[in-house]
């Protein structure tokens, strides 16, 4: 009897090996990869990142995988892979934000998943709909500030122009009063670091801090600023109500709960948060107003309407007038439809069925709402600014459209949503109130480079402004 080489028994068992991983994989959704091992398909969907999602759909049908730097990145686009991101109890989404916190903020996966759901509902109780009214009143004072600043006339970049209400307001009324310096110098060196750091978070959340020199200094920068100023932010009361601000109440949070010195770190994670996605928001619904003279002339007749003639004095917005000017609302919330975020996150922690495939533990389980938004399906003629869409919406009660995912969706959705549309809707109005104002440029394209937060433009737009007499 002859006996078969080790040889050939090594080489059939690799074949049928190979073979069986080939019938798995068949049960996975359709996978993009690429030719250098981990990289995979990186290089390409890098370059334009959104696009190649809505191709690959095309392509690949309503769920595929990506392969890119080590990642297995699974996109769902139709009701039932929609319907396993939301509701199944398989996918996580603090493990699947965990790496990019501690790579973009410095915080440990130990602390974070300690304290992200006492500091979530925290913040979700500080900021949702019960408490708004104790921001209005301070939000418009603090904008009134900035609109003295502002001068009777002049021509700006408008992404500056919200750059130069946004960045001061939101600081001072969620750290600490006058916390935003004043001294032109450290004006400056503040929006250096926040908009260098903000433009590389995207790569700050996945490459080694040292191949990102710029991003980490202003990073290290913007660190040392809260380091810096904690011990007073801890001391600051409000004049009004002795009420806390956000960073107190996180702050007394964190000293509560562990010894670890992280409290800078989380001031920056809470800086960006409050600030990455309102000033594009902010920019890209003041451009589109501006390029819609119907719907530009409506909100300034409204506003004229409710706060009469504009002159010297200073005007308070309230809650009951904010509801007398529903277009406003309407205009933000069509912006954030067709500006929204390219992706939102699930890690796979078991292997969930959608459709007839197996995703398996370890991916990541992708939505894309910039896509989602866009399908006709959802949102009939999905590329056209329509805010009137949003007269269907119970925004009495809070509730959105159907499908609209900007702001993510079941247990973890921005806790800072409210208090983001409150800012925005005073500053368009005080803005328009004040002044007249028009594009110097045409509406500009929208970035297709980054799939985190909403979708930056792409060039100037200079925006023109005269005060009313």
């Amino acid at each position: 009897m002859e006996f078969i080489s080790p040889t050939v028994v090594i080489i059939l068992g690799c074949v049928a090996l190979l073979l069986f991983l080939q019938w798995k994989n068949l049960r996975g959704p359709p996978c993009i990869g690429g030719w250098i091992p981990w990289i995979g398909a990186g290089f390409e969907f890098g370059k334009t990142p959104l696009e190649f999602i809505e191709k690959a759909r095309i392509k690949y049908g309503p769920i595929f995988t990506i392969v890119a730097m080590g990642t297995r990145m699974t996109f769902v686009t139709e009701e039932e892979g929609i319907n396993v991101f939301l509701k199944s109890k398989e996918v996580n989404f603090e493990l699947a934000v965990q790496n990019p916190v501690y790579r973009t903020a410095s915080i440990p996966k130990n602390i974070f998943l300690k304290l992200h759901e006492k500091l979530y509902v925290m913040v979700k109780g500080k900021m949702g709909t019960f408490n708004l009214y104790r921001f209005t009143g301070q939000l418009t004072e603090e904008l009134h500030e900035q609109l003295e600043n502002l001068g009777p006339h002049g021509t700006m970049d408008l992404n500056n122009l919200v750059r130069h209400f946004l960045y001061p307001v939101t600081v001072n009324v969620l750290f600490k009063k006058g916390l935003f310096p004043t001294n032109e110098r450290k004006i400056r060196e503040f929006h250096q670091h926040f908009q260098a750091y903000d433009e590389g978070f995207e790569y700050g959340s996945q490459l080694p801090e040292c191949l990102l020199r710029n991003w980490s200094k202003s990073k290290k920068w913007l660190l040392a600023l809260f380091e810096k100023n904690i011990p007073d932010i801890k001391t600051c009361k409000s004049a009004k109500d002795n009420s806390p601000t956000v960073m107190q109440a996180l702050l007394d949070l964190l000293e509560m709960e562990t010894n670890e010195q992280k409290s800078p770190n989380y001031g920056l994670l809470l800086l960006w948060a409050s600030l990455s996605n309102a000033v594009p928001v902010a920019f890209w619904t003041f451009a589109f107003v501006l390029s819609h003279p119907n719907i530009h002339r409506t909100i300034v007749e409204g506003i004229s309407s409710v706060f009469g003639t504009a002159g010297k004095d200073k005007i308070k917005v309230s809650e009951d007038d904010l509801k007398k000017l529903p277009l406003i609302k309407w205009c933000i919330l069509e912006t954030i439809r067709l500006r929204a975020p390219g992706v939102i996150t699930r890690k796979v922690l078991k292997p969930v069925k959608i459709l007839n495939y197996t995703v398996p533990s370890g991916d990541l389980l992708m939505l894309s709402p910039f896509w989602l938004h866009r399908n006709p399906k959802y949102f009939p003629e999905p590329d056209l600014f329509k805010p009137e869409r949003w007269k269907k919406a119970n925004l009495e009660k809070h509730a959105f459209l159907d499908c609209f995912m900007a702001f993510g969706s079941g247990k973890y959705q921005c806790p800072g949503r409210w208090l983001a549309l409150l800012e925005i809707q005073i500053f368009i109005i005080l803005i328009l109130y004040y002044y007249d104002c028009s594009l110097l440029d045409p509406l500009p394209r929208q970035s297709s480079l980054h799939l985190v937060g909403v979708q930056q433009p792409e060039g100037q737009c200079r925006i023109q402004f005269k005060q009313r007499k």
